[in-house]
């Protein structure tokens, strides 16, 4: 089953969040992620959650997307998109 980790994110420092999204992708393909969403404009349709930014990534389950989550080959990126952005993270099963 999928698993999608959903990410919102509010950018503090834009050069090194920058950084991040130059490096982030290259970790994927080892897990088999891909993005779904990756911070196109968002329109609240009901309730009052306004994210800065949405990410949604998708991996084929749960373990693949922890793997890469533990990765040493996200260690990195993950330690600057740490940095540079408060995030708020989620890890759901699909359907």
């Amino acid at each position: 089953m999928a698993a999608y980790v959903i990410a919102e994110v509010e950018v503090t420092d834009a050069q090194g969040y920058e950084q991040y999204r130059r490096e982030v992708a290259a970790t994927l393909g080892a897990f088999n992620g891909r993005f779904i969403v990756r911070g196109g404009a968002c329109e609240t349709l009901e309730g009052d959650w306004q994210p800065k930014r949405l990410v949604i990534l998708e991996f084929p389950d749960r373990a693949a997307a922890n793997a890469w989550w533990r990765s040493p080959a996200y260690a990195n990126p993950k330690a600057l998109r740490q940095r540079s952005a408060r995030t708020q993270l989620l890890l759901v099963d699909g359907v």
